[in-house]
């Protein structure tokens, strides 16, 4: 039996979704907002890829697949206006509030 779908968006590609395990993308979008700051100048990718990995346990993302979960949520969370991304470089992302 297959498990509950989750639909998610990406800031790069508005009005495209991508179906994903929405147990797992609930946990990566737990995960990177626990570990976002609200403030800037925010964390860049790498910092931010391995801030998230660090909470984020591998029997439920197995090997290089947290990354991918990781830029999903953000990806996903930029587009529903829960993180932002500021200008300059490197890009850095933070929390929105």
């Amino acid at each position: 039996m297959a498990g509950e779908i989750f639909e998610a968006l990406n800031v790069n590609h508005p009005g495209k979704v991508r179906r994903v395990d929405a147990v797992k993308f609930r946990k990566a979008c737990d995960g990177l907002l626990a570990v976002l700051p609200t403030e800037a100048p925010g964390l860049n990718q790498s910092e931010m890829i391995a801030a998230a990995r660090a909470v984020m346990p591998d029997t439920d993302f197995p090997g290089a697949t947290q990354g991918w979960w990781i830029k999903s949520a953000q990806l996903h969370l930029e587009a529903v206006g829960q993180v932002v991304r500021d200008t300059g470089k490197p890009l850095r992302w933070r929390r929105v509030g």
